[in-house]
């Protein structure tokens, strides 16, 4: 290495430091009753109101800077010899008067089957207790929908999800919270007989302190004549511990 390089690398390295010692790493784990993503039963196996899933993750925060890094883990069962999902993402937090924004982007693994690999770019943005939030299909299927990676010759991407939610506290430590959903497909997977479809949630959550919290929800969506059981409302019960 040069003395040039070795300069410019310290540099670097000093106008990271502030950033470095105010960084804030957070962890968090859950026990869920029952995964959905998007209105749909992850666990797809059986057809039970009950299916447990273990979950949990970090975010790594760069001090003040509104950039952010993380992880996100959840037991899962709807792929061929995959149990696990991983979920990593990055992004941009800043404020444009009271409105809160983030983008950003997130891949979900399957480590087990990469036939649901799928990369997405998102945009956010809060006004006090609703928050509208869009994701941009990216990769070349989405959720292995389109069967791209098998050869099928069909894409997913330019699939999109918006979702507006509302989260406001009601009382001391309880939390009020509501949310819906649609998917619109990518038109390889529309014009393969697959509907475009609204999910919706409608909850709360309540914050005992250290970290700990309890959450319940109807969850569900519709088109359950196409999507079968997976769609199905289901009561979820979620134990969260922040670390």
């Amino acid at each position: 290495m040069n003395r040039t390089s070795i300069k410019t690398l310290g540099f670097a390295l000093a106008a990271a430091l502030p950033l470095l010692a105010s960084a804030q790493l957070t962890g968090n784990v859950s026990l869920t009753t029952n995964y959905k993503f998007r209105g749909q039963d992850q666990d797809a196996s059986k057809v039970k109101a009950v299916k447990p899933a273990l979950q949990g993750g970090f975010d790594y925060t760069f001090g003040d800077s509104g950039f952010y890094v993380g992880n996100w883990n959840s037991s899962v069962d709807w792929l061929s010899g995959n149990s696990l999902e991983m979920d990593f993402y990055g992004g941009y937090k800043f404020k444009a008067g009271e409105v809160d924004l983030d983008v950003g982007a997130l891949t979900y693994a399957y480590p087990g089957n990469s036939l649901g690999n799928t990369t997405e770019l998102y945009g956010a943005a809060t006004y006090g207790p609703f928050t509208a939030k869009y994701s941009h299909t990216l990769s070349n299927d989405y959720m292995g929908f389109a069967g791209a990676k098998a050869g099928s010759g069909l894409k997913g991407r330019n699939t999109g999800y918006v979702n507006l939610a509302f989260a406001q506290e009601v009382a001391p430590s309880v939390t009020l919270k509501a949310s819906v959903g649609f998917t619109r497909f990518a038109s390889d997977i529309k014009d393969s007989g697959v509907p475009n479809y609204m999910d919706y949630s409608v909850g709360g959550a309540y914050d005992f302190g250290s970290g700990l919290s309890l959450g319940a929800a109807v969850v569900g969506a519709n088109k359950k004549d196409f999507f079968g059981p997976v769609n199905k409302s289901r009561v979820i019960v979620t134990l969260t511990k922040t670390l």
